[in-house]
């Protein structure tokens, strides 16, 4: 993110999802396990953009109750996405289209457990990007520990759990730990960041089913199909897609 954050924010952050297109294959097929759904408060839930209908998938997002994070935890997720693809003029972003639930419902995967990772050692951390992974932490840990280790961060340097701060020092928090910053003893702290920001880029962009993307507002952002069976004829013109996306269980946006 935040070398990216003007392209984020508006009015640049639409140029910055078109150049993402190349994620969208990828993480529209993302495998999710399923979650249960109850009511729960929304802390930093923004207001709707003037304008904007009502719309009961996007209100979804907010009666989702998680089941692998804590409370505590779920609320520096929502607070984090919310920076990282903010709700501007142009739509709403990852907090309103549910990328804390997909997060949440990644983390009862096979995936998130590391059971299709080698896992095995030696680890070396150190060693050059080109070598690959070097922790042997799993998803689900590498979120518990790096939550943990940024909210102490926070408290200790900024007076407040990130969750807490006002949006400004919501931004520099997340920049610092993008950046490297001491105190993430158990991994690095851009290591943490790099899989917040990943994954939520694939929420905003997944097929509704797996809980991100509610109503395919990131797929209307940038003018993508989704599942449609066949649309290859439109890929090399130098046109809009006249027709609205359509989702895995045949769901129109």
């Amino acid at each position: 993110m935040m070398n990216n954050s003007k392209s984020l924010g508006s009015p640049q952050r639409r140029a910055f999802f078109m150049k993402s297109l190349p994620i969208i294959p990828v993480a529209a097929v993302a495998a999710a396990g399923g979650a249960a759904t109850l009511v729960a408060s929304q802390p930093n839930h923004l207001p709707p953009v003037p304008g904007t209908p009502v719309n009961t998938a996007l209100a979804e997002a907010a009666t989702y109750q998680p089941s692998y994070f804590s409370a505590e935890e779920y609320r520096f997720l929502q607070a984090a996405v919310a920076r990282l693809i903010p709700q501007d003029e142009l739509g709403p972003g990852a907090l309103e289209a549910g990328v804390p639930e997909f997060i949440d419902r990644q983390m009862n995967t096979p995936w998130a457990a590391g059971a299709n990772w080698y896992m095995q050692g030696p680890f070396q951390p150190s060693a050059p990007k080109e070598m690959g992974y070097q922790l042997k932490l799993n998803a689900r840990e590498i979120y518990r520990l790096g939550i943990a280790a940024a909210n102490a961060w926070c408290s200790q340097d900024m007076g407040k759990p990130f969750a807490d701060l006002p949006a400004d020092a919501q931004d520099k928090a997340l920049t610092a730990m993008q950046n490297g910053i001491d105190g993430f003893d158990s991994l690095p702290s851009a290591t943490f960041f790099s899989m917040l920001w990943g994954n939520t880029r694939e929420g905003f962009f997944s097929d509704p089913i797996h809980g991100g993307n509610k109503d395919m507002v990131g797929w209307k952002l940038i003018g993508f199909p989704g599942a449609r069976a066949d649309f290859m004829d439109w890929i090399e013109r130098d046109e809009k897609y006249p027709l609205p996306p359509v989702s895995i269980k045949g769901l129109r946006g």
